[in-house]
């Protein structure tokens, strides 16, 4: 009996003659970029080093436009910035010990948002392997080992003929849900050496999908059919399995609220009658969902900002749809669904009833009529109408991509996405410098659109070197840095709990004769010329760079009370 799986595409003579004859000259590193192309990839970040030099190499050779940065974190993040705009795994390489460790703080952020990143670095010699300390250049006992705790999964080589297979299994990791960074590292003399092994012509690493189970689908369509307070909150997982229309869906076939989390953003319409927005960090809110008899909680772990830094207790039921094992049920007990958001919500759209509920359009009005009595009542006019400035110059289908600065800690609340996949922040790891390199990995995926960075004159020097970087390739990214002369939210956090703050107050450039140092144009600006400033910058071509000098304040916290 024969099989499908037994069946065998058999090579034409072309085929076979092209693999008998590879051409001459091609190295490990020609196996690589092979396979990235052969897989559908189009373009490769990175920054080159020694024990790299095979692989760059290689790139004269292939199709691949590479983009090269100034520091491998920021590498890291443009990577980033490029697979979450695409969806599609972003080529990243590296060399071997301070290029690759560089790059950790960045992976830890793809970690914690689902990017998926294909990171793929040098090694020693082979002979170098194993942990003997043989004194080579970059040598670390076990370099993989630094990634282990970091990424989706490690994929070593360690002979020429292992390249595209261990790229194809890091390949299917990184977009299987949850999407991911990934780390695969080559040895010096594997990407160095010449190879007769034929010319690599395709890939195959479609990912592994996730369905939910049957029998817990039907059991959550049964309470959230049969609630009379259903709610939903929706996060990162929504947007990344490309999942908002079916939210929509659901939400307005149950009548349920639906509140983003600061990963979420945009997953829901910021404007529709059941859009609780996205004040996570309010009590009113809190509250609200709390109340709710069924919880339906979608692509999101209920991690620090999305319960109110855990101060969330819920007295109802909770049926969350998570794709990471890890974080199903991992604070709150659930109806735990394994599952991709995508696939889940669609099971759901299948089997749950239509409810009548024509109160919950009150509700939400309601509920947000209080969230702004609150903010209204601190006298935060400067941060808001600063806020509203930057919503009105970018364009509603540019993507946004903010760094740890006070101004996006209230874009994670009141900022509108105007769509999914348009709101990108550091949120998930929390590091520094995100901001302006993802923005440029994302001008890189789609130049048709401009893109936004938005970070603190703190975050701003992690990343200034890519100002070159922006430069070079012309990338349509303008650049709003809000100089508040320091690390504005700590310098706030320290205040608040010790009454004076310390090493929060930096020196720092004028921003606009450094931007222009390097060829890209810069104004300074004021609120009041914000709007006009900024739209101006977004609408001209190439890099750009908007420099506010304010000091702006944090809305008070309500899960200290």
């Amino acid at each position: 009996m024969t099989h499908d799986h037994d069946l065998v595409l058999r090579p034409t003579a072309a085929q076979t003659e092209a693999a008998l004859s590879p051409p001459p000259g091609r190295t490990g590193g020609d196996l690589v970029v092979e396979t990235l192309a052969g897989l559908g990839a189009t373009t490769v970040f990175g920054l080159p080093g020694q024990h790299a030099l095979g692989v760059f190499d290689a790139l004269r050779r292939s199709t691949l436009r590479y983009i090269g940065l100034r520091v491998e974190n920021n590498a890291a993040f443009a990577a980033d910035g490029y697979g979450r705009i695409t969806g599609e795994a972003a080529p990243l390489l590296l060399s071997t010990g301070p290029g690759a460790l560089t790059s950790l703080a960045a992976l830890q952020e793809a970690a914690a948002a689902s990017a998926p990143v294909l990171a793929i670095g040098s090694q020693v010699p082979t002979a170098g392997l194993g942990g003997g300390r043989r004194g080579y250049l970059h040598e670390l006992p076990d370099q993989a080992a630094s990634f282990r705790g970091v990424v989706k999964s490690v994929h070593t080589v360690r002979a020429q003929s292992q390249i595209p297979s261990a790229i194809e299994a890091a390949w299917k990791s990184a977009l299987t849900v949850p999407h991911g960074p990934v780390w695969v590292e080559i040895p010096q003399d594997v990407l160095a050496a010449p190879t007769s092994i034929p010319v690599v012509t395709g890939g195959d690493a479609f990912p592994d999908e996730l369905p939910p189970r049957p029998e817990l689908t039907a059991v959550a369509a049964h309470l959230l059919s049969h609630a009379a307070r259903p709610a939903i909150i929706a996060g990162g997982g929504v947007v990344r399995s490309d999942a908002s229309g079916k939210l929509r869906r659901l939400a307005e076939v149950l009548k349920a609220p639906v509140v983003t989390t600061p990963g979420g953003k945009g997953a829901f319409p910021w404007t529709h009658p059941l859009s609780l927005q996205s004040w996570m960090e309010d009590r009113h809110t809190t509250e609200f969902l709390e109340d709710a008899d069924v919880l339906l909680v979608v692509g999101s772990g209920l991690g620090e900002l999305s319960s109110n830094y855990h101060t969330f207790r819920p007295r109802g039921r909770i049926v969350q749809i998570e794709a990471d094992l890890g974080k199903l049920e991992s604070n709150h007990p659930a109806l735990g669904i394994h599952a991709d958001a995508r696939l889940a919500l669609q099971a759901l759209l299948e089997t749950v009833e239509e409810r009548e509920d024509e109160s919950a359009p009150d509700r939400v009005r309601d509920l947000l009529a209080l969230v702004a009595e609150r903010i209204a009542a601190q006298e935060l006019t400067l941060e808001q109408e600063v806020l509203a400035s930057v919503r009105t110059a970018l364009p509603a289908d540019s993507p946004s991509f903010w760094d740890m600065t006070i101004l996006a800690y209230w874009a994670w609340s009141a900022f509108d996405a105007k769509g999914p996949n348009h709101m990108h922040s550091a949120q998930g790891a929390g590091g520094l410098g995100y901001a302006f390199p993802a923005a440029l990995g994302a001008a890189v995926a789609d130049p048709t659109r401009p893109v936004l960075a938005v970070s603190g004159d703190g975050g701003a020097l992690y990343s200034v070197a890519e100002l070159a970087t922006a430069r070079q390739h012309g990338l349509d990214v303008t650049w709003l840095i809000v100089d508040d002369g320091g690390y504005g939210i700590l310098r706030e956090y320290m205040t608040d709990a010790y009454g004076e703050a310390t090493a929060t107050d930096l020196t720092r450039p004028d921003f606009t004769t450094l931007s222009e140092s390097f060829g890209v144009p810069a104004v300074r600006t004021t609120p009041e010329n914000l709007e006009a400033d900024l739209t101006k910058a977004l609408s001209t071509p190439g890099p750009s760079v908007v420099v506010l000098p304010a000091v702006l304040r944090m809305f008070a916290p309500t899960h200290l009370s």
